[in-house]
């Protein structure tokens, strides 16, 4: 490959790190072409973006990328596969789903919130992190849950308040 080609894969590695709120890099090194091909699939539904790329690349445009990627260095040996997406846990579920058939794609780190997380060992920590619009509903439903209480809870007074009016016009009549 031709330094120039190089020098552009690097600058568009560049952009996607710049601009990725989550990546993960996994190894997917021991899948067969029908595995892969289920794998893209599966992150094509998922809204995951995967790219297979060689680590000395990878290596230089974290390091051009003025992120604080320094940790990730020591993994990007064998083969790695990044995959970005905009939900923080959906990689790690799609690698956990994967994973229940094969014993790939394996874990080497992620980059999620932020927070850097090194190792296989971490997949299912970063399965159970809530997304941000997860967060947001459960809010949601704290924040309406005293109304729908309350709004509740006056419905049922004011019926059994016209039940009792009811019972006592019909007293008075007799």
């Amino acid at each position: 490959m031709r330094r120039e080609d190089k020098n552009v894969i690097i600058d568009n590695l560049v952009n996607d790190l710049n601009e990725a709120k989550h990546f993960y890099l996994a190894d997917i090194s021991e899948l067969n072409a029908e595995q892969t091909s289920k794998l893209r699939r599966k992150c094509f539904e998922n809204q995951i973006r995967l790219l297979v790329v060689k680590n000395t690349l990878l290596q230089k445009a974290m390091e051009k990328s003025g992120g604080a990627f320094d940790e990730f260095h020591a993994v990007l040996k064998d083969a790695t596969s990044i995959m970005f997406s905009d939900t923080g846990n959906a990689p790690a579920k799609l690698i956990r789903e994967f994973r229940k058939s094969m014993d790939r794609p394996i874990l080497k780190a992620a980059f999620v919130e932020e927070s850097i997380y090194i190792g296989d060992n971490q997949l299912d920590r970063l399965s159970t992190i809530k997304s941000k619009e997860e967060l947001l509903a459960d809010l949601l439903t704290l924040l309406t849950s005293p109304a729908t209480s309350l709004a509740s809870a006056l419905a049922s007074s004011g019926s059994k308040m016209a039940g009792a009016l009811k019972t006592l016009s019909e007293k008075e009549s007799v």
